[in-house]
């Protein structure tokens, strides 16, 4: 009896350990991160000698008791969920009560339990009208007047409801990527064919940032930094599908809009950052926004929105000094990294949260359209626009991350990380290690 009920309290420390990794990786979480927080879970309830395997879409661990004895497994399909930060907090909160040894194994399984099986904080409405402000955000933040705004608001609220729609008949993300795209491109083309005076290769522009993926490539970067290359060719695979999603509907909203005569090809002088104070409030809403709408705890929102705006502002400064687009996001985007790790232990938020919604204001929105555009207009310099666009999502990722390594090490708690398992770590403790617990 003695070695069923050690086999029983093995078997439940390595569910509690799958399930946590489980939400992890399902809100953008590396592979690193989620490998050392399941083990840091692992060693907190006693249990020494574990193996973790993480892939994109399944969480394996294993465990040993004796070189002459089966290994235990068990393993778990990550599905795939609507980004809740605030459950995401949640659990990063249990897991280091846990780790700190206020809560026991059995406690931490049941609030886990409960964070998982509840509904979200906000009510779906509400999350729908946040996604509507990012776009209006967005608007202000590619120099759009107020029509613009508004039609980006009104695009942005769309695409939502019908990417939701098309989920619940479990259509895949792809087409729901292509619907977006061109429901935001015939929605300018109407505006455009009336008498509105509007630019409409705005209104697509501030539209599809919300569909450009933004958390995946972060986490195909972050998993390819630290050594998880497997992962992070899903991840990116995943993301190369998503944006050729966007690029196969606008592309054929444009050819709708040609067939139409209506005009809507990208000037170039049409959109720009003139405007510092406007660019940065609308960076600023759209960085709130985005955190709102994924359900961002209401402390971080503030806090959330003004690295938001410093992220802007930052680019527009090296800009404006002639670092070109690239080099300019990659200083912003550390200024972000740098900044968030202080602010997210204030906030009680992991990382992960404050960065990825910082640097939706930055997503190369702009410079997809403009690729998008001179293509179906027969120029070879779409090409270029769109490597210029590729660049800039790599030097966003690459750039938090390198952040996150000057600001860590900054900390007095991790000076003497001697048995460090990633690099940055974005969510999860810092120490995969249990805590020393007073003998009784």
């Amino acid at each position: 009896m003695g070695r069923v009920s050690e086999t029983r309290e093995i078997y439940k420390t390595l569910d509690l350990a799958l399930r946590v990794g489980e939400v992890l990786l399902s809100s953008g979480a590396g592979a690193a991160d989620v490998a050392a927080t399941m083990l840091s879970v692992a060693r907190a309830t006693g249990l020494r000698g574990v193996d973790v395997d993480v892939t994109f879409t399944a969480l394996s661990m294993s465990h040993q008791p004796s070189y002459d004895e089966p290994a235990m497994i068990q393993t778990r399909n990550v599905k795939q969920r609507d980004i809740d930060y605030e459950d995401l907090t949640n659990v990063d909160i249990i897991i280091t009560e846990l780790i700190r040894g206020d809560i026991d194994r059995d406690q931490a399984r049941s609030r886990l339990a409960q964070i998982v099986s509840s509904g979200h904080r906000l009510p779906r409405w509400a999350s729908t009208l946040g996604w509507g402000y990012m776009g209006m955000g967005v608007g202000l933040l590619v120099g759009g007047d107020w029509i613009v705004v508004l039609i980006a608001f009104a695009a942005a609220i769309g695409i939502v409801l019908l990417q939701r729609w098309m989920s619940l008949r479990r259509l895949p993300s792809f087409y729901q990527q292509v619907a977006g795209g061109l429901l935001a491109t015939l929605l300018a083309t109407g505006v455009a064919a009336t008498e509105v005076p509007v630019d409409p290769s705005l209104a697509v522009t501030a539209s599809i940032i919300m569909l450009l993926a933004g958390i995946g490539f972060m986490g195909a970067v972050q998993d390819a930094l630290t050594g998880y290359y497997i992962t992070a060719g899903a991840r990116l695979l995943e993301v190369m599908l998503a944006t050729a999603g966007i690029i196969a509907g606008v592309s054929g909203g444009l050819t709708v809009a040609q067939m139409m005569d209506v005009p809507i090809a990208l000037d170039p002088g049409a959109a720009g950052f003139s405007d510092l104070p406007l660019v940065t409030f609308g960076a600023a809403l759209c960085a709130g926004a985005f955190a709102f709408a994924s359900y961002a705890p209401y402390r971080s929102l503030l806090p959330i929105a003004l690295i938001g705006g410093l992220g802007q502002v930052v680019s527009y400064l090296m800009d404006v000094q002639g670092f070109g687009r690239a080099w300019s996001a990659a200083l912003a985007a550390i200024a972000i990294g740098v900044v968030s790790y202080a602010v997210a232990g204030r906030v009680r938020v992991p990382p992960l949260v404050v960065v990825v919604s910082a640097i939706v204001p930055l997503l190369p929105g702009l410079s997809i359209y403009r690729a998008l555009s001179e293509m179906a207009a027969g120029d070879t310099a779409g090409i270029l626009s769109m490597a210029t666009a590729a660049a800039i999502a790599i030097a966003l990722a690459s750039g938090v991350i390198l952040g996150e390594y000057i600001a860590q090490p900054l900390k007095r708690e991790v000076r003497r990380l001697e048995d460090r398992l990633s690099g940055p770590r974005l969510v999860g403790p810092l120490r995969a290690r249990a805590v020393k617990r007073a003998k009784v």
